[in-house]
């Protein structure tokens, strides 16, 4: 069965594009107020730095394993289902987060066993987290055209650019006096934020379970409380290809290394890795470079400054710089991953707020343009009827990448500054150089066509 065209695609309404919109604000803004805080936490813990680094991985490896598997069932399910379960995940896992640090901190439990415990917490997020960002993905590209994806896509990667500016902006007023909360706070209330996102999400976004055969004129007479309405009808024909009267042949399994995903797929894990890596470095460099190793309560403000310049300026190449030059994906991911590299080597320099700030800055904007791209191409790269799978693909090389990247950057930048900040502006280079002669042109990606299935 042939792709659909853009002139058969009908656009997503803005009310549903805020709700997915929401979804990954949420999500992201609770973690990156979770990260502006754990390197204080860690601190006032007395835990080696690479240790709370390396308490992330085996949420990660969760989500390197589920994130595809939840791709494939929201194929069946429908993407609403699983925006809903990741939702329950990031609450179930940042209310537990914040009970066991709480008790850590406390003296009631020791910094190791307290450690194992968000650990294991954490995977909540990694398992069952997991299962959002590949179903917002799937959703806005099965109904997005070609030409048009890369901004589309840009514009939910912004979601999460807006929530990293939105996370480290709160979460110093979340460090709450009262119950003896301090740093946990962060935790407890976007956990109340992810719930509030939940309850929306199921009262406003509509069901879009495929009903197959119960699609089409006869199911407007349906009685039942998940009947669908005539915007179900039409989102469900649009996403698999128009056959709102028969089920879909399912498409074959995507695999990452395949020769149609491959470049792109590469250039997003080893790109992934350097981004992973500064994120992993900056809110310990803070503490080192101004000092604040003594106070860890002090850490969380300046932590969380250079975090929100990071995010605004990922915000300016996802909301400005890829729609004002309608850059595609592979102009996106090149010219971005060489701003990186060059934004790590200033933050290598940075011995002051104000030039760590900028430095980070710089990065995150190259970083803002090459996932966005990467993102488009594997996009691109496939069927209508494969966006589920893709996303997928996209969601669990984002977690490999998180995997032991933030803390190898942690243990090298502890044995020396330049060999943690070298090899991430290697890692740069390399994308560059692959992407540059295995990146399939904007032109051949962009262009409407037809595909078969």
């Amino acid at each position: 069965m042939a792709e659909p065209v853009a002139a058969q695609t009908n656009p997503i309404s803005s009310e549903r594009m805020a709700l997915l919109f929401i979804v990954m604000l949420v999500t992201a803004a609770g973690n990156t107020a979770m990260q502006s805080v754990m390197p204080s936490i860690g601190t006032a813990l007395q835990v080696n730095d690479v240790w709370i680094s390396l308490a992330y991985s085996w949420s990660a490896l969760l989500w390197v394993v589920c994130a595809p598997i939840w791709a494939r069932r929201s194929d069946r399910r429908g993407r609403k289902a699983m925006m809903a379960l990741g939702l329950v995940g990031f609450v179930t896992s940042m209310a537990l987060c914040g009970l066991v640090l709480w008790v850590g901190l406390s003296g009631w439990l020791s910094a190791f066993w307290a450690l194992i415990a968000f650990a294991a917490a954490r995977s909540l997020y990694g398992g069952f987290g997991s299962a959002a960002p590949p179903a917002v993905q799937a959703y806005v590209a099965s109904r997005t055209p070609r030409a048009q994806r890369t901004k589309a896509l840009s514009l939910i990667a912004s979601s999460f650019g807006l929530g990293t500016v939105i996370g480290p902006a709160l979460a110093p007023l979340m460090v709450l006096p009262f119950m003896g909360l301090g740093l946990t706070g962060p935790f407890i209330c976007f956990a109340a934020i992810g719930l509030a996102a939940l309850v929306l999400l199921r009262w406003r976004l509509p069901n879009d379970e495929p009903q197959f055969a119960a699609r089409g004129q006869a199911a407007a007479y349906s009685s039942g409380p998940e009947a669908p309405t005539d915007d179900d009808a039409e989102d469900g024909a649009e996403e698999y290809g128009g056959a709102a009267l028969s089920e879909p042949e399912e498409p074959r399994r995507l695999k990452w290394f395949e020769p149609r995903l491959r470049p792109w797929v590469i250039a997003g894990l080893v790109g992934g890795h350097a981004q992973a890596m500064v994120l992993g470095i900056s809110g310990f460099l803070v503490l080192d470079r101004l000092g604040l190793r003594g106070t860890p309560a002090e850490g969380a403000g300046p932590v969380g400054l250079v975090l929100m310049a990071g995010a605004i300026a990922t915000l300016l190449a996802q909301w400005g710089l890829i729609p004002r030059f309608n850059l595609g994906p592979r102009a996106a991911t090149l010219s971005g991953i060489l701003v990186a590299a060059a934004g790590v080597a200033l933050l290598g320099f940075a011995g002051d707020l104000h030039t760590i700030a900028l430095g980070y800055a710089i990065a995150s904007l190259g970083f803002g343009l090459f996932r966005p791209g990467t993102t488009a191409g594997t996009s691109l790269a496939v069927t209508r009827a494969e966006q589920g799978q893709a996303s997928g693909v996209v969601a669990s090389v984002a977690g490999a990448s998180f995997i032991y990247a933030p803390a190898l950057g942690v243990l090298l930048y502890n044995l020396s500054d330049w060999i943690g900040f070298g090899l991430i502006i290697a890692l740069c280079l390399a994308v560059f150089a692959l992407g540059w002669r295995g990146l399939a042109s904007d032109a051949s990606l962009t262009t409407e066509r037809e595909a078969v299935r």
